[in-house]
Parts: structure tokens; sequence; C-alpha cells
């Protein structure tokens, strides 16, 4: 069962221990191997190599606020085949028949480092042991299993990411709507923050009218997190190649960049509302969400102080 918080700890250092407990537990799905088998060292490296967790710790976020009450192990679990997942989408995107990146979260990407045909089997790789991890899952019913599972196929399927990955390289190049731009920022990104968040409603038991307002949430925190990302392409701090976006039609590209953060602080405020009718016992996501935003935003607007 997950705790709410304890009296005199900072959000910050709650983070950081969930963080770390995500860490841990990554780590021990994926253990030290022999440096011969590449390709398993390449799934640990991928995945262990540092990154934010921001969609594990919105799980593990989220199931606090929905009174979630099974076993810390099994949300571990459900939160890593998540992150595994995402790792996986990374690796495939670096690839130089797509985005052709050199640098993955601080570290040379998983082609560079192994060769393509490794990064290929790493990512098919994870997949595997990500599904594996849900369908095995002892302490949901057997129903409950298999929904999580479908949660993240369609998410990760020809309706989701793949397909939101072929219109980036497709699609990315033309004159695009912003409509256009804004579902396939959808299907990059918001369409796992909403399966992840399903899975954690399904693991919770929780009501129909909570499952729907939290994918309303996802849609706009995903939206949210692409404009942050669109906007950093040129931090030196990201982690990963710099000015990727040169030349393609983001919103940002399309609208200015004052404009897209506008449309940034219009998802804010309306994932708050969302996040009041579905978890109105809860704010750890909410605070999550200011603090995070807050941290990359806080010279942009007073909206993104914590609420």
């Amino acid at each position: 069962m997950v705790s709410g918080s304890k009296a005199g700890t900072s959000p910050h250092r709650e983070i950081e221990v969930m963080r770390q407990s995500i860490d841990d537990h990554l780590a021990g799905l994926l253990p030290e191997t022999d440096s011969q088998d590449i390709v398993s060292l390449a799934m640990r490296e991928g995945v262990m190599a540092p990154g934010k967790r921001i969609r594990p710790l919105l799980m593990l976020l989220a199931a606090r606020d929905l009174r979630y009450q099974g076993s810390m192990p099994t949300l571990l679990d459900l939160a890593c085949a998540v992150e595994l997942t995402h790792t996986a989408s990374l690796m495939l995107d670096d690839m130089p028949c797509m985005d052709n990146a050199e640098q993955r979260r601080g570290q040379p990407t998983t082609h560079k480092k192994f060769g393509e045909s490794v990064a290929i089997l790493a990512s098919v790789g994870l997949l595997s042991k990500a599904f594996g991890l849900i369908a095995a899952t002892g302490d949901l019913p057997g129903e409950r299993r298999a929904q999580a599972v479908n949660e993240l196929s369609t998410a990760v399927g020809v309706q989701g990411l793949v397909l939101g990955q072929f219109r980036d390289l497709n699609d990315a190049a033309l004159d695009r709507t912003p409509d256009a731009i804004l579902s396939t920022n959808h299907l990059k990104t918001g369409i796992l923050f909403s399966a992840m968040l399903q899975i954690v409603a399904i693991a919770s038991a929780s009501s129909s009218s909570t499952r729907e307002t939290l994918h309303a949430f996802a849609l706009d925190f995903g939206q949210a997190f692409q404009l942050l990302d669109d906007l950093r392409d040129d931090h030196p701090e990201t982690g990963k190649d710099r000015n990727k976006d040169a030349g393609k039609s983001t919103l940002v590209n399309r609208l200015g960049a004052d404009a897209a953060r506008q449309k940034l602080r219009e998802h804010i405020d309306s994932a708050d509302k969302h996040l009041t009718f579905a978890c109105p016992q809860g704010g750890a996501i909410r605070q999550f969400m200011h603090l995070w935003f807050g941290h990359h935003l806080a010279d942009w607007s007073p909206v993104m102080k914590i609420a």
C-alpha cells in the first residue's frame, strides 16, 4: 500500500526517495550481466542511464491519490514496466533511420555504443520484459491484468506510439496545422501518460468516471510535457542532441515561443482542473506537476507555482 506524505518531509525529498526506489527496482529487474551478453548489457545500460523517471513517478503518486491498496512490489512492477517501454521507444527513436541521435540521457545513444542491431534487439527485449511484468503480476485478478496489458499494448501499437513516430518522421517537415501537431504530440507523448494512469486506476479498482477524468488529465499533461520538451530543444542540459527540431513543424516553430508558452500554461490549468475531479482526496500528482513545471519554467509565469 502507498502511504501518504510524512510530516516534515519536503516534497523534493519524497520525490528523490521514490525515484531511488524505482531505480533500485529497475536494477533488480535487469541485473548486471556478463560482458559477453551484449544485448542484456545494452538493455541494462539504456534503462539505468540517469533519467527523470517521470512516468513511474507519476504512477506511484497516482496510486497514492487513488488510495491503491495493493503491494508496493506489484506497483513498482507496473511502474517499471512503463519505464522499460519508454526506454525501448527512445532506443528506436534515436536510430539512424529515425532521428539519428548521438546522445541520450547524457550518454551515447544505444546504437552508437553497441551498434544498430543490438539497439533493435535490446528494445524488443525491453518491450517483452515490460509486458511480461504486467502479465505476471500476482496481486491483480486475471481480468484486471488483461486490462492493464491491453492499455499498454494499445498505447505502443499502430494507433499509439508507432503511429505517432511515423507521423513525426513523415509529416514533421510539412506545413502542418496546430491541430495536426497536437494530434501527433498526443500519439508521441500523451498516449503513454494516459495508459500508465489507466493501469494504476485498474490496479486501484477506480471507477469508470475517475478513469475518464484521468484520461483527460493525461491529454493535457502530455501536451504540456511535449511543449516543454520542444521549448527546451536548444537547452544545453537536456542530456540529448540539441536543435533536433530545426526545420520541423512543432508548435514552437509554428506559433513562436511566447505563444507556445501560453499554450503550455493553458494545458497545465486544464490538467489541474481534471485532477480536482479525479482525485478530490489527494494532491500528490498536482503537487508534483507544479513542482516539475515550476522547476523548468519558474521565470515564465506565476501559474507554475504550487497550488
